[in-house]
């Protein structure tokens, strides 16, 4: 029972979300658009038109959402062809709504959902089925747990459940639209008038959702609107009974079970089981033709998994080191694959990926993970996260967070010398190991309203626009703002004039991750002041970096128009 009451709360929370509303206006036009005989002779849409509209997406959500990935790896095929699929009956029934011949035989085999006597009013059953097809609601807790054990093979009752009842708790608003539109076409008589303008308005928003998906446009526009649901969703996420009900039966699967003999960060081979599968990737850079990489066709060489994301510090402390084992050794038979997992959204845009990859100089093959399929097969909790794989395919070695760079080159040279006894190896690398020592530093600062850390100021940090001021006394290793500043889920930013943060840090670097277009202003407790540029998507620049770690204090002058996301140290 706590599943499902958990699964349709979170689904009606994710059904009045930004995220719905690129479909709104299909599910709109769609509830309340008539359909035509052969003769085109107009014909009153079905009453249980809008009910047959939410019913086929929630069935087909449902069924891609729990299954969908497994069934793919089972046939070989690309994750991605569903939505395409998708996308492509979208465009179909997008003209079928022009064109009424057209629609009338793409819906035809739907027509036995709906009556008995076929009456040639198409039940809308089959849009529904597209639409779910390409639905992605935001990944709030609860579907982060159903794709989860949906990517891991962990479906028992309690996934099916959930999954269910989240799929109707977000089917209620959206069949609310369906009805509206009903009610629209049916009440007001000049809309009845206009069945065909309204039939063409349906097709033409069908057709823009399906060319707007081509080029990610939904997603473009969920990143400009605030989530307003986002205290909702961590009421959700922070609820002990709920991370008790979400516990589907936890990570471990075939695949993985033998990770756990690995002992991070040791010294020597171990031997941890066949290395999991890379499974559930949007998208692969640095690869021919953007092709995916299997770790049963690399049998023969020695892999190195990488897990990381371009803006956590700790991956870029630790990915010049990788950077440079990939260079010295792979003519020699090792094989780097860099599995992106995010931690914040705009970490899941490709192209901010394949900048952050060129600032690196990675050319080795990379992988967006943007549901953690992967960093969940793998049982991973870490960035960066090193897995080094033997030329049999089993794991060899793990290494969670920075250092122990020197012992896992010397793992390297030693496996590619079993792979290959007559390899002839280069010297070993000479990168600088910048790992700071284990709470030297002021932790990773989030300014996000979903995990604010180290927030030092009088007063609540709360979600939407708050007035700050500095405090007398600020604690160390703490922020703090001052003036008006709206604080979103994942960063926060100056309302009406400039707003100001306090940083007390304790560390040698100091970075800030942040987007937008403006100047910030930094002044140093030292006097020296430095104006920073700030023009783009989000990515870290540099505030501070010395020889020594010691406690100093930052001020940062910050104009509306940027937005920021975290500081971090080093």
């Amino acid at each position: 029972m706590d599943l499902i009451i958990i699964g349709l709360l979170g689904g009606l929370i994710t059904g009045i979300s930004p995220c719905i509303l690129p479909v709104l206006p299909v599910i709109f036009l769609t509830g309340g658009a008539q359909s035509a005989r052969y003769e085109d002779e107009v014909v009153p849409a079905r009453r249980s038109r809008p009910y047959f509209v939410i019913a086929g997406l929630v069935l087909s959500f449902t069924l891609v959402t729990l299954g969908g990935s497994l069934l793919l790896g089972l046939l070989n095929l690309p994750q991605d062809i569903i939505r395409w699929v998708g996308i492509a009956v979208l465009i179909i029934i997008g003209v079928g709504l022009i064109v009424p011949r057209f629609q009338h035989i793409l819906e035809r085999p739907f027509q036995r959902f709906g009556q008995r006597e076929v009456k040639n009013r198409g039940s809308g059953f089959g849009v529904g089925l597209a639409l779910g097809a390409v639905f992605v609601p935001c990944a709030g807790p609860v579907l982060a747990a159903i794709i989860v054990a949906g990517s891991t093979g962990q479906i028992g009752i309690g996934t099916v459940l959930l999954t269910v009842s989240f799929s109707i708790g977000v089917a209620v608003p959206l069949l609310i639209f369906a009805l509206a539109g009903r009610s629209v076409v049916e009440r007001i008589r000049s809309f009845r008038s206009k069945e065909r303008g309204l039939r063409i308005a349906a097709g033409i928003a069908m057709i823009a959702l399906a060319v707007g998906l081509v080029f990610n446009v939904p997603q473009a526009l969920q990143r400009l609107l605030p989530d307003y649901t986002a205290p909702l969703q961590e009421q959700i996420a922070d609820s002990d009974q709920v991370k008790d009900a979400l516990d589907l039966g936890g990570l471990v699967n075939e695949e993985n079970k033998d990770l756990d003999k690995c002992t991070n960060g040791a010294e020597e081979l171990e031997s941890c089981g066949t290395a999991p599968s890379i499974k559930g990737i949007q998208e692969w850079l640095n690869t021919p033709n953007g092709e995916a990489l299997d770790l049963k066709d690399l049998r023969g060489q020695v892999v190195l998994i990488d897990f990381w994301a371009y803006s956590c510090i700790n991956c870029q402390r630790s990915l010049p080191h990788v950077v440079a084992w990939d260079e010295a050794y792979r003519d020699a038979g090792l094989q780097v694959i860099g599995i992106h997992s995010p931690e914040y959204a705009f970490e899941k845009d490709p192209g901010n990926v394949a900048a952050g990859a060129r600032d690196f100089g990675i050319e080795y093959p990379v992988a967006l993970d943007n549901n953690l399929s992967t960093w969940t097969n793998y049982r991973n909790r870490y960035w960066p996260a090193h897995y080094l794989i033997d030329a049999e395919g089993t794991v060899r070695h793990i290494s969670f967070g920075e250092g122990n760079y020197a012992a896992t080159e010397s793992m390297i040279r030693e496996l590619l010398k079993d792979a290959d006894p007559s390899v002839d190896l280069p010297g070993a690398t000479d990168v600088e190991d910048d790992t700071p020592d284990v709470g030297s530093t002021t932790r990773e600062t989030f300014l996000g309203s979903s995990k604010d850390v180290n927030y030092g100021g009088d007063g609540d940090y709360r979600s939407g626009t708050n007035a700050y001021t500095f405090p007398k006394d600020q604690p160390a290793d703490s922020f703090a703002l001052d003036g008006d500043w709206k604080i979103e889920t994942q960063y926060a930013t100056p309302e009406g004039d400039d707003g100001r943060i306090s940083l007390e840090y304790h560390a040698a670097e100091v970075r800030v991750v942040v987007a937008g277009t403006g100047d910030i202003e930094l002044r140093r407790d030292d006097g020296s002041t430095e104006t920073i540029a700030i023009d783009g998507t989000p990515r870290s620049y540099e505030l501070l970096k010395q020889t020594d770690i010691a406690e100093g204090t930052l001020t940062l002058d910050v104009p509306p128009g940027i937005q920021v996301y975290s500081f971090t140290f080093g």
